[in-house]
């Protein structure tokens, strides 16, 4: 894929917004606080409601559904972390920070503040070499074997115990440089260390403690398959990276999709990047409006996260190399 040369904010076509009104586009900024609590408890009802189940009735359909449910719920609050990177969670920008802190990016060992400062450089400098998540993108398509084997070491716990040694290595300061540690990834660690015992605090005290096994693995396993899939489908096998329209794909997902693989309308990534203040529970629709005044004809739109994963693994059989991308090498694996 050839990179952009100028940064993508100078490269952006605005036309799109031709087909919405002043009303319109302030009613999809305005924020609804309502909506945004929400989305922060709906994914730890789900994650509750899922050991509670394996609790209940103890089985091994119940624990694979509750990893797989869990795993898509701690991307839910990565997603969310995103989002009040953006100052789009709420419109209290101390309640924003706080919330994102202790109920999003802490308990699944993620940084706010660092987060934010890397990610505005994604939005400004989208496909250009400068462009930091161009790594995530770059690599595919591939094989569906070599899709497989990332799959298998997604799921095998490969992937997330690289990411815990890479993350631990640097917020233990046994990583130097760039990616070494810093006052904002020190209070991210101890953030994780306090709410993950809260998390195993509540569970002990609901009398089953083991219950925070599912919240690991999950983390290990799960969380690390759905996130790639994620990473897949926002930026890779694009067709054009100048074209706001073709350089960031949405994704048409369907409900079982929203719950196991798209939490929070992260499918919707082509609005965001279209207009990043637009709070997750409106994309949704923005899509539906641009896509019915005919803005989003020849958009990169997808139907469903199977079409992805065919585009993703659809390089020739002879190509295929075992290979040794991955994103947990990636500063900020999860967004």
């Amino acid at each position: 894929m050839s990179y952009v040369t100028t940064p993508a904010e100078s490269l952006q076509s605005w036309r799109w917004r031709e087909h919405l009104s002043k009303q319109e586009l302030a009613s999809l900024r305005e924020m609804e606080d309502w909506r945004s609590w929400l989305s922060v408890l709906g994914n730890w009802a789900v994650v509750f409601g899922a050991m509670a189940a394996a609790a209940v009735w103890p089985n091994p359909l119940t624990v694979i559904l509750a990893l797989f449910l869990i795993g898509a719920r701690q991307l839910g609050m990565a997603v969310l972390m995103h989002e009040a990177s953006h100052f789009s969670l709420f419109s209290s920008k101390r309640v924003n920070d706080a919330v994102a802190e202790w109920l999003c990016a802490w308990p699944v060992w993620s940084d706010l503040h660092a987060y934010r400062k890397y990610h505005m450089g994604h939005h400004a400098r989208t496909w250009t070499k400068d462009d930091p998540d161009i790594a995530l993108a770059n690599p595919f398509p591939v094989t569906r074997a070599s899709l497989g084997r990332k799959f298998f070491r997604d799921l095998s716990g490969q992937t997330g115990w690289k990411r815990v040694k890479y993350t631990l290595q640097r917020d233990l300061g046994l990583r130097k440089g760039r990616m070494g540690r810093t006052d904002d990834s020190a209070r991210a660690f101890r953030g994780m260390l306090a709410t993950n015992l809260a998390l195993l605090g509540i569970l002990a005290l609901a009398g089953h403690p083991a219950l925070y096994l599912l919240w690991v693995v999950a983390f290990l396993t799960t969380n690390m398959l759905v996130t790639r899939i994620r990473a897949i489908a926002e930026h890779s096998m694009i067709t054009d990276p100048s074209d706001p329209l073709q350089n960031t794909r949405t994704t048409r997902a369907r409900w079982w999709e929203r719950l196991f693989i798209a939490p929070n309308a992260v499918n919707y990534h082509l609005e965001h990047h279209l207009l990043m203040t637009v709070p997750h529970y409106k994309l949704r629709r923005m899509h539906e409006l641009l896509a019915a005044r005919g803005a989003l004809d020849g958009a990169n739109v997808v139907v469903g996260y199977p079409e992805v994963l065919r585009r993703a693994s659809s390089k020739g059989r002879q190509a295929d190399a075992p290979g040794h991308h991955t994103s947990a090498d990636h500063p900020h694996p999860f967004m």
